[in-house]
């Protein structure tokens, strides 16, 4: 009798266990079947040539999806405004009152910091009030939608150069760079990192196409930094910098230095070789090769190799497209 009370009790325990069992998959099973998935398109945008760089990953939209219109809004709402962990510090220390003629305006220093870096990779730029403004207006151009949420310093007629309105808007500055750049369409944008980058990198072709290499160099190698942060995923949009950079080099006799920056940019245009910068940049690497005692044979193959498939063209050299960069 005892023996069949223990078989017993050993039946409804696996039968428990088995209900338990069957219990918790069909939970699991019904919660997959109920749970709807999004497959939304992006849009690519207008300004960034690399498509594929624009698009993330995301779930299949179910074709039995209970989702209303207003839903899938939202859903798309929500996840163009998905944060991401910040991997960029942006802090305002300073700031210092200018004035020219007869203007008179505030400029905010602003340093980049990489997370987790030492002071080293830090880039250093300046901005004044209505360089943020012109930014806040493009941008709500194009991305209106994540743009809803985000408040910008209103102007004030006066007190602007009082220490207490600087100071608030130095924090409302940091706070708002930090918010743009935690949104995923935005921080890829032209727009924001023209803003970052932009005036200095006028600044040094201005120089380059004065013959101050030296100085072009100086700002070229403090910015190219920052443009391979800010576009890491895109290493194409940093070749017109690296290029200059090896003309600077090779200008101020500086071959080694032109060398290394020229392989950085060729491995940048690895699968794009009809960019405009590869033929030039394919030139001066074979003379910059032949000039240090490197092999140059296997960049004249790829450049022989380029010339059976593309019909004659006329090619600019990598000085003059160079010189060619942000003429306005």
């Amino acid at each position: 009798m005892d023996q069949d009370s223990h078989c017993t009790g050993e039946r409804e325990l696996l039968e428990a266990v088995s209900r338990i069992t069957t219990s918790s998959t069909t939970s699991s099973s019904d919660e997959e079947e109920n749970h709807p998935k999004a497959e939304i398109s992006r849009q690519v945008r207008k300004e960034n040539p690399e498509k594929d760089d624009m698009q993330d990953s995301s779930a299949t939209l179910s074709p039995n999806s209970s989702m209303t219109t207003k839903e899938l809004q939202e859903y798309w709402r929500n996840e163009k405004r998905q944060c991401k962990q910040i991997e960029l510090l942006f802090e305002i220390p300073s700031t210092r009152i200018v004035e020219h003629h007869l203007s008179k305006y505030v400029m905010y220093k602003i340093i980049i910091l990489q997370t987790g870096s030492f002071d080293s990779n830090k880039s250093v730029i300046e901005r004044r009030y209505s360089d943020f403004e012109k930014l806040h207006r493009n941008l709500l151009e194009e991305f209106s939608e994540e743009m809803e949420d985000v408040s910008f310093p209103k102007k004030i007629l006066t007190g602007n150069f009082t220490e207490e309105i600087i100071n608030e808007r130095k924090l409302a500055f940091k706070d708002y760079l930090r918010l743009l750049y935690s949104m995923k369409y935005i921080r890829r944008s032209k727009k924001f990192i023209d803003f970052l980058t932009r005036p200095e990198l006028q600044e040094a072709y201005g120089c380059l196409r004065g013959g101050q290499y030296t100085k072009a160099l100086e700002i070229l190698l403090e910015v190219i930094g920052l443009q391979e942060r800010l576009t890491r995923g895109n290493p194409v949009a940093i070749v017109p910098t690296l290029c200059a950079i090896v003309v600077c080099h090779k200008d101020l006799e500086n071959p080694a230095s032109a060398f290394e920056y020229g392989e950085k940019a060729l491995s940048c245009l690895r699968v794009h070789s009809s960019h405009r910068y590869y033929i030039p940049l394919l030139d001066t690497m074979i003379t910059l090769a032949y000039e240090l005692g490197k092999d140059f044979l296997s960049l004249q193959e790829k450049l022989e190799e380029w010339k059976t498939k593309k019909d004659p063209v006329r090619v600019f050299t990598l000085k003059e497209l160079a010189v060619r960069e942000y003429v306005r």
